[in-house]
């Protein structure tokens, strides 16, 4: 009996097994067979996007940001020609599994939508070519600038309403100040103390820099990735005997306070001390000037450098280009520094007067500063004109005699340049400071591209400017 009722149990589950190995396998096959179909449907339909990666506001700041779209397939590779971005800008396209990347050669314009659109990309599975899209708009420009009063200095954070401007730094001795992506750093002085203040963008987290020594600060500049600084300094007892002076010293605000010790950069055999200088664009290398006329360019540690003659003075490196303007004995030149390839200037095609202060433009031009004369060759006032590469010039400002263009700077993108104006310059003081400035000083930005001001107020060193008033 219970032998009987085993085996039918036995029986009972063999069915049961049986029948479920067969659903099993005919559900196996049903769900293969769909996959089939979708994988062949996928290819069918070409590489599709599941996600986008871009940061506008990185992007808007500085160039070598990236918008990096990853689809559903693994592409084959996607070529520049293949690639659109609108309004257009440099760039340069890379291809790795399933996903295309797409990095910017310049910064992009503030407050501006961008499309960029990719023709014709296939899965390396084949298939046809699909068309890929994304749109993003870049966040409305903010600057730094700082203003001296008889009550103190402070480095003010604004957009280009000139409505919204908040202190973020303040002290009774600002000398200069530099902006990075992540950082504000403050040349001040108390006393006949020098100090180098770091603060974060919104002027917290302060600490102070270790200088070479006890002395003065000049010539501050920051890189425009990798937080880098420099500086030139002199030592406050120089004399006859020796001492720094003019040394040229660079600092990465990456390190801890303790750790960020300045690192000397000197080229073997060359004049130490150092008249003007420059960081490189998208590269470690400085290009610098020394007290005998020598021009240079070097890697930071002064190890590797290439001489390029002799010269006056650096007038600029375009942003996102090693293409820099220097005065030469014999006038303005155009020095590709990754060659050292070398044309001169050319002309402008509108009468400026007196050539004075040339400001490399990013994607291509400058921003000449001239000086109208009289028929005693006497200047009546100040022209601001925008040239193209080749001489094609636009008037943006005219100044009368009364005022005096200190500076020009040149916003990220290009879209901008800003004007520092000394008016009624006759009665308008400088003050007492080692970097002097007058005591009424204007910044005025104007739209190159159409010249429209959209912007003045009062102030200068603009974080957009690379250099100091000089």
């Amino acid at each position: 009996m219970n032998t009987e009722a085993g085996t039918r149990r036995g029986r009972t589950r063999t069915r049961r097994t049986r029948a479920f190995a067969v659903s099993f396998a005919i559900v196996a096959a049903v769900l293969g067979a769909v996959g089939l179909v979708g994988a062949a449907a996928g290819v069918a339909q070409g590489p599709r996007v599941t996600e986008v990666h871009v940061d506008p506001a990185a992007a808007a700041a500085a160039s070598g940001s990236r918008l990096i779209v990853t689809t559903s397939q693994s592409l084959e590779t996607v070529r520049a020609d293949q690639v659109t971005v609108t309004p257009a800008v440099p760039f340069s396209v890379d291809t790795s599994g399933r996903s295309v990347g797409v990095r910017f050669g310049l910064p992009l314009h503030d407050e501006t939508e961008y499309r960029v659109r990719f023709d014709d990309v296939r899965g390396v599975g084949g298939g046809p070519g699909a068309t890929l899209t994304h749109t993003f708009r870049t966040p409305p420009a903010e600057v730094f600038i700082l203003q001296r009063t008889e009550s103190g200095d402070t480095v003010f954070r604004t957009d280009l309403t000139g409505e919204e401007a908040v202190p973020v730094f303040s002290h009774e001795h600002i000398e200069d100040f530099r902006a990075t992506s992540s950082h504000l750093v403050m040349s001040v002085r108390e006393g006949d103390r020098a100090r180098l203040v770091v603060t974060d963008l919104e002027g917290g987290a302060e600490r102070d820099l270790a200088l070479p020594g006890d002395g003065f600060v000049t010539n501050l500049q920051s890189a425009d990735r990798s937080e880098l600084i420099g500086y030139t300094f002199s030592d406050a007892d120089l004399d006859e005997t020796g001492g720094l002076e003019s040394a040229l010293f660079t600092v990465s605000l990456k390190q801890s306070a303790a750790h960020a010790e300045p690192a000397p950069v000197v080229v073997t055999g060359a004049e130490p001390r150092v008249a003007e200088w420059r960081f490189v664009p998208d590269t470690d290398n400085i290009l610098l000037l020394t007290f005998d006329g020598s021009l240079l360019v070097t890697d930071p540690k002064g190890e590797t450098a290439t001489a390029l003659g002799t010269a006056l003075a650096i007038e600029g490196i375009a942003r996102g280009s090693s293409q820099a303007v220097v005065l030469r004995g014999g006038g303005m030149v155009t020095i590709d520094l990754a060659d050292a390839s070398e044309a001169a200037l050319a002309p402008a095609d509108v009468d400026l007067g007196l050539l004075g202060a040339v400001t490399p433009v990013p994607g291509g031009g400058t921003i000449r500063l001239g000086a109208p004369t009289d028929a005693a060759g006497i200047p009546i006032g100040t022209t601001v004109a925008a040239a193209t590469d080749d001489g094609s010039t636009t008037v943006l400002m005219e100044l009368p005699s009364t005022d005096v263009a200190l500076q020009t700077c040149v916003s990220p993108s290009g879209r901008y340049a800003a004007l520092v104006v000394a008016p009624d310059a006759v009665t308008n003081r400088y003050d007492l400071y080692r970097l002097p400035m007058p005591k009424k000083v204007q910044t005025r930005i104007v739209e190159i591209a159409g010249g429209e001001q959209v912007l003045a107020i009062n102030g200068f060193d603009i974080s957009w400017c690379q250099v100091p008033p000089r």
